[in-house]
């Protein structure tokens, strides 16, 4: 009985920790070579989590994730519940405390899994952030620099989820000031999980640090009047509404949209906004009244979410922000385009540009550009084939949706299981998951447009299994599962990180290139 208790105890908090969370002050609008980017941010992963359960709830966000871009039924909790119960069960001969530990993590350094995703991929992340060097103050891109007010309890004056110096929050990285004209970073979320820009939102204008999705197609925020679902305020978050913006407009239209890990539900307002000191008068977005914790958490280091697949799959039923800079001549195209950067290189060079490419980012000679093959509002494209160290899967027809909201690889079972079969050392977990070894050289490489993109093999040995065994098994970056047609794939940010990754919305096409 004392077992037993025990282990239920122990679930109800890996479940709960599993479900919490991963600019320079507006300038008048200008026109200029058409380029924009921000800066991207990245959210840290708790500590003491096992890594299979760490790997089943990326799975079951996948799951839920390509359920609702395929409108097809969603897992429902209980079976999602019932995945990481057998990951539970598999590691009972281990004692409880190595399983699950929460001493000395603080419940606002802990950060949710990456959300504001179409049931995206993400989790509770480390809370140890690396020491940043002087060149990573981002300059022009916080919130000391600009004098914009970070608030928290809806509304009341704070100093948001743990900001350090460089104007981030505890357990985000910040990126590098921009080499780019017309560009901000996007710093790093924890270990590679999520990626988060700064804009402008409001007169006078305040930053809000928000995350980026490529596989949703709504911006919001919370709201002055923000409510969790759990009771509450929505936690130390920068809001909006008329006590801070003397230009919001309520519509009184309601929204509501639904991830794979929350959901949040709110009116459609009109309001200023800036991107990279672009100035949008009076664009159309979201405001969340209500945000389930996944959201409103404390522990959550960003405000809202941008999402940037095409609006016709919108729940506002308004245009992007990509589109409406295109249709105000801020930009020359709807385009936007992310050079995600990797935490192990340390470079924190990663940029989101809207209205083209930086050239400077990528291999021009290796540029290829394809149809969007999906005509619901996701990037899906084509992929010509599969190899591990250029031997060929033979993995023919498929399609691939990229989708920088999602961390892993999600492949059919029969793909997943011929590509590990290629890699010396993989196994199965029985449960949709597999392991490779820590030390793979495997090289890996999907092909769009003839061009083959190898995957940079730390990302392929996602995780160590053990964190005590960094040379052992690890976590393979690319999972199986049911993901509807047996010739689709879910492809996230253990690829996208060996890519330029761009996308066109009047053209309807994807672009990928090698990077510099």
């Amino acid at each position: 009985m004392q077992l037993r208790l025990s282990f239920a105890t122990l679930l109800a908090g890996v479940l709960f920790a599993l479900s919490t969370v991963q600019d320079a002050a507006a300038r008048p609008a200008r026109r200029n070579s058409g380029l924009v980017t921000l800066p991207l941010k990245r959210v840290p992963r708790a500590e003491g989590v096992p890594p299979t359960v760490y790997l089943q709830q990326h799975i079951n966000r996948a799951h839920k994730r390509l359920a609702r871009m395929k409108k097809r039924e969603v897992p429902s909790d209980h079976q999602l519940r019932q995945n990481i119960e057998r990951r539970m069960l598999a590691l009972e001969e281990d004692p409880l405390s190595k399983r699950f530990n929460r001493q000395g993590v603080k419940k606002n350094a802990r950060s949710t899994n990456r959300i504001g995703l179409a049931g995206a991929v993400h989790n509770p992340r480390s809370l140890q952030l690396k020491k940043k060097k002087a060149a990573n103050g981002a300059a022009g891109q916080t919130a000391a620099a600009s004098g914009a007010t970070a608030t928290g309890d809806n509304g009341t004056a704070g100093t948001g989820s743990e900001v350090e110096a460089n104007g981030v929050p505890s357990g985000v990285e910040a990126a590098n000031a921009p080499t780019a004209s017309n560009s901000l970073g996007l710093n790093i979320e924890g270990q590679d999980v999520g990626y988060l820009a700064t804009i402008q939102m409001g007169t006078p204008p305040q930053n809000f640090l928000i995350l980026m999705d490529s596989g949703s197609a709504d911006l919001w925020v919370g709201s002055e009047s923000c409510q969790s679902t759990a009771g509450g305020g929505c936690g130390s978050h920068t809001f909006l509404g008329t006590a801070s913006s003397s230009t919001f407009q309520d519509s009184g239209k309601q929204f509501a949209v639904t991830y794979g890990t929350g959901n949040v539900a709110g009116t459609i307002i009109t309001d200023n906004i800036a991107i990279a000191g672009l100035n949008l008068t009076g664009h159309q977005f979201g405001v969340a009244d209500q945000e389930s914790d996944d959201f409103a958490d404390n522990s959550v280091p960003f405000d809202g979410l941008m999402g940037i697949a095409q609006s016709s799959l919108s729940e506002q039923g308004v245009p992007t922000p990509p589109e409406s800079l295109a249709s105000a001549g801020l930009i020359s195209d709807a385009i936007t385009s992310f050079k995600i950067s990797r935490e192990a290189d340390d470079l924190n060079d990663g940029e989101i540009t809207f209205g083209g490419l930086d050239a400077t980012k990528f291999d021009s000679t290796t540029l290829t550009t394809f149809d969007n093959v999906n005509a619901d509002g996701f990037w899906e494209g084509a992929m010509d084939s599969v190899t591990v160290d250029g031997t060929d899967t033979q993995l023919t027809g498929r399609t691939a949706i990229l989708d920088t909201g999602t961390t892993l690889i999600v492949a059919p079972p029969d793909d997943a299981t011929a590509v590990h079969q290629l890699i010396q050392g993989a196994a199965s977990d029985g449960q949709g998951g597999f392991t490779v070894p820590c030390t793979t050289n495997a090289s890996v490489a999907l092909s769009f447009g003839n061009t083959a993109f190898a995957i940079d093999p730390r990302d392929i040995a996602f995780q160590p299994v053990d964190a005590n065994d960094p040379t052992g098994d690890c976590i393979s970056g690319i999972s199986s599962g049911e993901i509807g047609a047996a010739t689709e794939w879910l492809v996230g940010d253990v690829f996208l990180k060996n890519a330029y990754f761009s996308v066109d919305v009047g053209k309807n096409a994807i672009s990928l290139a090698k990077l510099v």
